[in-house]
């Protein structure tokens, strides 16, 4: 049999990409609908769909969607929501597995670790990173006329595996200056070592709201 492999690349740019259909994954207000593989999620606030796609993996045997979907102020994104979900194309193929999850550097502050959600175990990781407008997977927002401000932002991320036919990858994050706290841009006030005040208070309000997406995950059947 071979081998089937959950790719996650935001990559837009090259390969066979399609829109993905909107009867798969389907977001109302504040609650996220996925059809495959079947689970309800409530977001941190009410968020909107703006693009999706899909691209196939033929040597994966797998085939990811990715939604993007965002909340905005003045055509401004404050809050950046990506779900990337791998589907299994080839039934012979070996359940899908995904690499772990990897902070961008390990001097600045981040936290990992696993969560059990009924039949699911979920890995989750929450740091520190910086937007940039300019990057190829973010273009998809940029051409819809809304602007990526080049901050830093909180990122939390968690990974998790359905019965072997699905993999899903989320990436949340929301810029640092949106949580109504005196915080500081400079990368070295965010270090693990360092960190303290307004900045370890961002963090403690993220981390809560990002544990609750998680906590609200449901399995639903037909």
């Amino acid at each position: 049999m071979k081998k089937s492999i959950a790719i996650f690349s935001l990559l837009f740019i090259g390969g066979v990409v399609s829109f993905a259909s909107a009867k798969d994954l389907e977001i109302r207000g504040s609650r996220l609908i996925s059809e495959r593989p079947p689970f309800t999620m409530v977001l941190p606030s009410e968020l909107q769909l703006i693009h999706s796609s899909s691209l196939e993996n033929r040597e994966e045997n797998s085939l990811t969607r990715s939604y993007f979907v965002i909340k905005e102020k003045k055509k401004r994104v404050e809050e950046l929501f990506i779900i990337q979900i791998a589907d299994r194309t080839n039934p012979q193929a070996e359940p899908m597995t995904a690499p772990p999850l990897r902070p961008y550097t390990e001097k600045r502050m981040y936290l990992k670790d696993k969560m059990k959600k009924g039949e699911l175990t979920v890995d989750y990781m929450i740091q520190l990173m910086a937007w940039n407008p300019d990057a190829p997977s973010l273009q998809p927002v940029v051409k819809k006329g809304i602007v990526i401000p080049s901050r830093w932002a909180l990122q939390g991320q968690f990974l998790f595996n359905f019965q072997g036919d699905h993999a899903v990858l989320v990436r949340y994050s929301k810029a640092v200056d949106s949580f109504g706290l005196k915080v500081s841009e400079d990368g070295k006030s965010w270090e693990k070592e360092s960190i303290s005040g307004n900045e370890k208070r961002a963090c403690e309000i993220f981390k809560k709201h990002f544990l609750e997406m998680i906590q609200s995950i449901e399995i639903t059947t037909k």
